[in-house]
Formats: structure tokens, C-alpha cells, sequence
């Protein structure tokens, strides 16, 4: 018989320690609302020689590459290796990034931009506050409402519950209000060449996010997304976009800046992520009286239930004791709080690398399910 941990409420009351702009995306045929498709988790779309026979839009062409990217011996270089690799005629690429402006903004930008310390107190109580507003879960509420049908077919093919596809749209773009005025193309060709930070993962979703304007048959000068490159709804980076993208509303194209393959992608993403259907997300937890945390925390740790209980940290709840978890530790304003990630905590933050991201995410959800049901 596995052993249980578990403590009352009334304990974990005494004892508990309070611890952008719009887009324009590329033109498309209207979609079908709520007629899903059915693609497979984790669909990845690979280039094949076929491929370098589809016809590129924008009709660019030039000898030699001009304008702010002209003389990039790493662009020539660029330029070559998708000629190679995946059939792109040079001349179609020297017209295309003769259109590429330079983001001095971006530059600077990651210049300044510093490793992050550790949390400061109060750190959890002020990003909170970006997300947990009546702004965004009024936002989330009348979306759900208008895409319930489709919100519902992607729940019940991939197993995640719509409030959590919703919460990644409301903390990304508040359900697409701010999808991101930059091209694509000048974000990333500008921290693929002209930024230190990262220059080799950008030079690759640059690459890509031409792989994809070819698969999809858009002009890639006409995308926009965030300063970094990531685009539509849920603000997909190119590569994420080519593994998991989806035609969820079954048109022939995959559009993340639309409501119903943004809603599909999204849940795909995390059923690609190990996704547990109808499990828990986070539970709180509390210290024994007298208690002190000295264990690491983060959502990339690793305890079991007993191993803390063992520290003086109790789940309010019941759970297994050999069950894994993460300790998590949030600097709210009146102290720390601590919480334990379960599984579907860690997916969420395959999203985004971060602790209090992912508690975002997972509490604008239970805030727009409370006030959507």
C-alpha cells in the first residue's frame, strides 16, 4: 500500500506562508469555424526535394544582396547554405533580404538585455498582476464563448483542457490583441547578424521561418510577430511552428494568426510535451511549524512527496509519497509561497522556461473557467 501525505486546511491556513500592437498576417481564404482536421501530435514538417520546386512568393530577384544587409559575409554564407540544402534560388534570397531592415531598437535592446538574478521579494506578486486582471479573463471569457467549438474538438483530440490553451493565448498576446507589429524577416535576420546573443539558434529559426513561408506559400517579407520572431496567436518561433503547427480547421494551411489553428496548435504543443489528460497542474504546500526551506526550487527540480515531508514540506492535499514533484517558491508581497509542480506544471513550462510563467498560465486559466462555467 503506497504511503500518502496530506494536510488539513485548517493547518494550511495557520502554517501557509504568504510568500505587442496589432498584426497584419498574410493574406487567406476564410476557414471553416470549428471543423477540425486531424493531424497527429508532434507533426513535424520536414523539406524534401519536391519542395524546392514550389513556386515562392514575392517575386524577389536581384545579383547581388542590397540595402542594410549588403557586404554580410555571414548572410552570403547564409544565403548559400539554403541554396544548397534546400534548393532556394540565391537570387530569390539576395532580393528577399535586400528588403531586410535592420531593428537598431532590437540590437540595443539585447545589448542591455542581463542574465536574470534570483526573484526578488514581491517578484511574484508584480508579474502576477500583468495577467490576473479583469482584462484578461473578461478577454478569455468571450473568446471561449466564440470558439467553444472548436476549443472543445481540440480538448477532447489532444486531452488539454481549453482553459489552458486559453491561458497560454492570454499571457502571450491577450487572445491575439497583441500579436506583434515587427516583420518577422527584420527580427530575425537582425539577431541572426547584427546580435552577439544567441546569433546561432536565431540564424537557425531564420532558416526555419523560410522553410515555412515556402511550405505555407505566404510572402515571407509580409509576416509579423513579436521583436524575437515568434508569430500569431500563440507566438510559435519558426522552429516550433514546423514541429508542431496544425491545420485545425482542415482549410489546407496552417495560420497561427487564426483563431482555429492556433487553438489546435497550441494544445498539439502540449500533447507533443507529455500532456497528462485529466491530471492536476500544481498543488500548494506548507511547512511544518518552525519549518525553514533550504532545498533548491524551481520547476526543473526533482523531490519525491516523501523526500520533502522529510524536509518539513507538506502537500495540502493527497498525493503518492513516491509520486515526483518540483518545488516551487513564489516571492509574493506578504512572503513566500510554496507550491508543488506536477507533471503537467514541467509541460506548461515547455512554453517558456520560467517558474512564474507557467503559475501564470495556470492561474489565469482557473480564473477564466471560474468565470466562464
Amino acid at each position: 500500500m503506497r504511503h500518502r501525505f496530506s494536510v488539513s486546511p485548517a493547518i494550511f491556513v495557520g502554517l501557509f506562508l504568504l510568500s505587442g500592437c496589432s498584426s497584419h498576417p498574410p493574406a487567406r481564404p476564410g476557414a471553416i469555424a470549428d471543423r477540425a482536421a486531424v493531424p497527429a501530435v508532434g507533426e513535424a514538417s520536414r523539406p524534401t526535394a519536391a519542395e524546392s520546386d514550389i513556386p515562392l512568393e514575392g517575386g524577389y530577384s536581384a545579383r547581388t544582396v542590397t540595402g542594410d544587409y549588403a557586404g554580410y559575409p555571414a548572410l552570403d554564407r547564409f544565403i548559400a547554405r539554403m541554396a544548397q540544402q534546400h534548393g532556394f534560388p540565391r537570387d530569390y534570397l539576395k532580393g528577399l533580404f535586400s528588403q531586410a531592415q535592420r531593428k537598431t531598437w532590437t540590437i540595443n535592446y539585447m545589448r542591455k538585455e542581463s542574465r536574470p538574478g534570483p526573484p526578488s521579494p514581491g517578484g511574484w506578486s508584480r508579474y502576477r498582476a500583468q495577467f490576473l486582471d479583469g482584462l484578461h479573463i473578461a478577454r478569455g471569457v468571450d473568446f471561449w464563448r466564440r470558439h467553444a467549438g472548436t476549443l472543445r474538438q481540440a480538448s477532447e483530440r489532444y486531452g488539454v483542457p481549453a482553459e489552458y490553451i486559453l491561458g497560454i493565448m492570454g499571457v502571450e498576446t491577450v487572445y491575439g490583441a497583441n500579436l506583434g507589429s515587427h516583420r518577422v524577416l527584420d527580427a530575425l535576420t537582425t539577431l541572426a547578424f547584427d546580435s552577439p546573443r544567441r546569433a546561432d539558434y536565431f540564424t537557425e529559426e531564420l532558416e526555419k521561418f523560410l522553410l515555412m513561408a515556402r511550405q505555407e506559400r505566404i510572402d515571407p517579407a509580409q509576416p509579423r510577430g513579436s521583436f524575437a520572431g515568434a508569430m500569431g496567436l500563440g507566438q510559435f518561433m519558426p522552429s516550433s511552428f514546423l514541429k508542431w503547427a496544425v491545420d485545425f480547421d482542415g482549410d489546407g494551411r496552417k495560420d497561427l494568426w487564426q483563431p482555429a489553428d492556433a487553438i489546435g496548435s497550441v494544445a498539439n504543443y502540449f500533447a507533443a510535451h507529455g500532456w497528462r489528460s485529466g491530471e492536476g497542474v500544481v498543488i500548494p504546500a506548507v511547512l511544518t511549524p518552525g519549518g525553514r526551506c533550504e532545498l533548491e526550487t524551481g520547476y526543473h527540480t526533482r523531490y519525491s512527496v516523501a523526500e520533502l515531508a522529510r524536509s518539513g514540506i507538506m502537500p495540502r492535499g493527497v498525493l503518492d509519497a513516491d509520486m515526483p514533484v518540483s518545488l516551487l517558491r513564489l516571492r509574493a508581497q506578504a512572503g513566500d509561497e510554496y507550491w508543488l509542480g506536477l507533471p503537467n506544471f514541467y509541460v506548461i513550462t515547455r512554453y517558456n522556461n520560467s517558474t512564474y510563467y507557467a503559475m501564470a498560465v495556470h492561474e489565469l486559466a482557473q480564473a477564466i473557467r471560474g468565470r466562464y462555467h
